[in-house]
């Protein structure tokens, strides 16, 4: 039988099937193999009884991550509060560079827009508006206003997604907003840190507007392991759409002649903070120290 991997936890994999969900173990040869099932993961198992089996394939993923851990992910919903703590866009387009180098479509969430200011709400407006010029969907949500939240409904169907941010931007609470029935345990944010204390402890899949949505632990990792400095260009959408028009191939858009990207910059059309932002993380990627 096939099914997928909705939870992991324990040692036991629980895989939804068209019977319902069974709770499977790996067999002994995934450890000999190093092959580790994820959430996420389409599988072949066996059924011992109504209730228990074994996986006996992993099949082929698109895409996986390891922190959280979590296979054939589809998009990544990326929520950061417009205020407490405040908007980031450095981080942020940490988030969309890691995202995008596994080819999974990110959306911008920005929370708390009901406790913005006039000046700030100004200042995030701008900030919404130019990342959807680079080409990526920005919803702006209330938690006290059901309806900003539940505009992010249609983005589910059919899709397993992942909910990523910072700790305390809101993100257990738009879950409970779009599905009122789950126990999502969420704390006040520590005013000393400035930080949620909520801490999801393992990866679930749930099923929320026709799809499967995780609400992962988050990245522990924010480190560009994976991304070399030929690739980074292509994880900026604005970047990627006019790359091809620089006259070197292999144009890093630091100090080449007749560079599209700086072109862009200067004119306007590529906004300056994200162009810095991608020299900040060239610059860390060429630092990295060499795996063995």
């Amino acid at each position: 039988m096939q099914g997928k991997i909705i939870k992991a936890l324990s040692g036991f994999y629980y895989v939804m099937n068209e019977a319902g969900t069974t709770q499977c173990r790996g067999r002994g040869v995934f450890r000999k193999n190093k092959i580790t099932p994820l959430v996420g993961d389409e599988v072949v198992f066996q059924a011992e009884n109504e209730h228990e089996g074994y996986i006996m394939e992993v099949l082929e993923r698109k895409n996986d991550l390891v922190r959280p851990p979590i296979a054939n992910v589809d998009q990544a919903i990326l929520v950061f509060s417009a205020v407490q703590p405040d908007f980031n866009p450095l981080l942020l387009d940490r988030f969309l560079v890691l995202i995008e180098s596994k080819h999974i479509l990110p959306i911008i969430c920005i929370s708390k827009m009901d406790v913005v200011g006039k000046h700030d709400l100004a200042e995030i407006e701008e900030y919404a508006s130019d990342y959807r010029a680079a080409g990526y969907d920005v919803l702006l949500t209330s938690t006290d206003d059901a309806e900003t939240v539940q505009s992010l409904l249609p983005y589910f169907k059919d899709k397993v997604s992942v909910f990523a941010g910072q700790s305390g931007v809101g993100k257990s609470s738009i879950l409970q907003v779009l599905r009122p029935d789950l126990e999502i345990k969420t704390d006040e944010i520590s005013t000393h840190l400035g930080r949620g204390k909520h801490t999801t402890r393992h990866v679930e899949l749930i099923e929320i507007g026709d799809g499967f949505v995780a609400d992962t632990p988050g990245f522990s990792s924010l480190e560009f392991m994976d991304v070399e400095v030929e690739d980074l260009s292509a994880c900026f959408p604005e970047m990627r759409r006019i790359q091809q028009n620089c006259k070197f191939r292999g144009c890093t858009h630091l100090t080449e002649p007749k560079c599209a990207i700086k072109e862009a910059v200067a004119e306007g059309t590529i906004k300056e903070y994200r162009y810095e932002n991608y020299l900040e993380f060239l610059q860390e990627i060429k630092d990295r120290k060499p795996r063995y």
